[in-house]
């Protein structure tokens, strides 16, 4: 591979803090959506 398409992947790509902090908050989303269903959830059990 070429000096210049080398370059052209690599920033192509997203940065590496940014696609763990996306990761992070889809997890944290994920896991804030799963507490408020299971609040509903045994709140609607009665």
């Amino acid at each position: 591979m070429s000096e210049n398409a080398k370059q052209f992947v690599e920033e192509d790509r997203a940065p590496m803090g940014m696609t763990v902090r996306v990761f992070i908050y889809l997890v944290a989303v994920h896991f804030i959506v799963a507490f408020f269903f299971l609040i509903f959830y045994l709140a609607g059990a009665k």
